[in-house]
């Protein structure tokens, strides 16, 4: 777990320290977790992007905070209250690298949900949404910061 950015390497490490059952229940806790959209995007839901590799519907906008890799990386959800596992991944991208720099966002590892040890309790479709958030988080931080 070395690899992983420090957020994201705490992360694991608390699902690791679970068994299946709480591993399901530290999710939905993430799920509950997930800050509310600023009212800039709740009134204005088209301009954040769907992400359609999810089951359920999520969409995601980011921010950047300056230029280059140094820039603060800002992220934002909206997910349903019905969708928790959708919204707990949503919930693990926020608190791993919300307020990070463009340049470590950039860096995790796109495998990283596999290394949270979900596979055993979450389907592998499900993983791939996680994966389709993160990729698009990176695109839009690549063009937002300029790199």
């Amino acid at each position: 777990m070395s690899a992983l950015p420090e957020g994201f390497a705490e992360i694991a490490e608390d699902f690791h320290a679970l068994g299946p059952k709480d591993r399901l229940q530290l999710l939905l806790e993430f799920s509950n977790g997930l800050p509310a959209l600023p009212e800039r995007y709740a009134d204005h839901p088209e301009l954040l992007e769907p992400v359609p590799e999810c089951q359920s519907p999520i969409f995601l906008i980011t921010e950047v905070d300056g230029e280059g890799r140094d820039a603060i990386a800002r992220l934002f959800f909206s997910a349903p209250p019905e969708a928790p596992t959708t919204r707990g991944f949503a919930g693990i991208l926020a608190e791993a690298l919300d307020g990070r720099t463009v340049g470590e966002v950039l860096d995790t590892p796109d495998a990283v949900t596999a290394e949270l040890g979900l596979a055993e309790v979450v389907s592998p479709l499900r993983l791939r949404g996680m994966s389709g958030m993160l990729g698009r988080i990176k695109r839009q931080l690549r063009e937002k910061a300029g790199v």
